[in-house]
């Protein structure tokens, strides 16, 4: 079997991009995958147009080869466009495999470690009210673990003790309407430039039995990050910004995390997620996939989720009731909380050409977030 083409497809769901990729042979089986839409999205386009040459006429299945010889014919380190695009190609090689073999991609990863795979649900509404109110209602549907800012939108404008006060009034909002059994995460989006402040924050939201807090510090400043996770008294969640197991080795050595969560669309895909996996195993790390982008995303995390041993939750974001379900064939949805594991060869997903053609791509960006001086701020 060999390659012939690696098909690329940019399509908007209303909100942001996303970029499908397709691998087919000269025996007529075809690999799905897609890489992270980082946006600005035409770079990552870019790079695997340039790739592509590299594939075509080789075996599918030597997929580590294939893939170290990308990255060496790129030389230097790679930066998440390449690796977005290396990993949306892992994906699709590694669904040809799983059709050749007849079986899901996480039986060639080792097998299933468990029965079902863990979900969290991103909970939404700016004020604190809407907040808990969203959370109730998706108890209602099985969901027992969910994951919200702890931070209003306009928190930038504000002064840093008001910013306080209203992370306190939305965590007691939250867990006085659902309780105190189902497990809640923030997520504070490395957008808080001080550790002092970092700390300030997760001292008046510790009391609400958080199952973490996420990206307190960009996980490049791994001396903050460890000092962080020194001090915090819930565990550090990190790892959405970084790829490839040598960046989490480093973060994995410096004691800066407590949970990884590595998205399988630009840390380097299945191949080097499982090695990441391994890594945070020996330092007794957990791992739960950062997935945000959709039922592609989502079909990936289930199947490394099921192949690992230290597999912690997965974030979910209620795709199937969102407009990026039309661009693929199939529909996941999970139950009581769990997405049950896929018995369909390879990955279990398809693109639907007809609504990827209806839905082109939006410009898009991640913006301009900015504080009360006008100073830019992270997003």
């Amino acid at each position: 079997m060999k390659i012939t083409n690696i098909n690329t497809y940019h399509a908007g769901d209303g909100r942001r991009n996303n970029i499908f990729i397709e691998v087919e042979t000269d025996e007529g089986i075809t690999g799905t995958g897609e890489a992270y839409s980082i946006g600005p999205d035409k770079s990552v386009i870019s790079m695997l147009e340039e790739m592509e040459p590299w594939f075509i006429g080789q075996d599918p299945s030597r997929i580590e080869w294939l893939l170290r010889r990308a990255k060496n014919t790129m030389r230097f380190p790679l930066g998440q466009v390449a690796w977005s695009a290396i990993s949306g190609i892992d994906i699709a090689l590694w669904d040809i495999a799983g059709k050749v073999a007849g079986v899901p991609v996480y039986v060639l990863l080792g097998g299933k470690t468990r029965d079902r795979v863990r979900v969290y649900h991103a909970i939404y509404g700016d004020s604190p009210q809407r907040l808990a109110e969203n959370a109730q209602k998706l108890v209602a549907e099985g969901y027992s673990a969910f994951k919200t800012s702890p931070l209003p939108s306009n928190w930038r404008e504000l002064p840093w003790r008001e910013v306080l006060l209203k992370a306190d009034e939305r965590m007691k909002t939250i867990r006085d309407l659902i309780g105190d059994s189902p497990d809640l995460a923030v997520d504070v989006h490395v957008a808080i430039r001080e550790t002092s402040k970092a700390l300030e924050l997760a001292k008046v939201i510790t009391p609400y039995k958080l199952m973490f807090i996420e990206e307190p510090a960009r996980p490049e400043f791994l001396e903050s990050s460890a000092e962080l996770r020194r001090k915090f008294r819930v565990a550090l969640a990190t790892g959405e910004n970084i790829y490839g197991v040598h960046r989490f080795t480093e973060l994995l050595n410096a004691d800066a995390v407590d949970i990884i969560q590595p998205d399988l669309l630009c840390c380097g895909g299945f191949l080097e997620a499982k090695k990441i996996a391994a890594i945070a195993e020996a330092h007794y790390v957990t791992v739960a996939p950062h997935n945000p982008l959709g039922l592609i995303s989502t079909a990936a995390a289930v199947h490394h989720s099921a192949s690992i041993n230290n597999f912690a939750i997965l974030e979910w974001h209620g795709d199937d009731k969102k407009k990026k379900s039309e661009l693929v064939n199939e529909s996941w949805v999970p139950k009581d909380g769990y997405f049950e594991l896929p018995t369909d060869a390879g990955i279990g997903m398809t693109l639907n050409h007809n609504a990827i053609k209806e839905n082109p791509p939006l410009h898009w960006d991640r913006g301009f977030a900015s504080y009360s001086d006008g100073s830019p701020g992270f997003l």
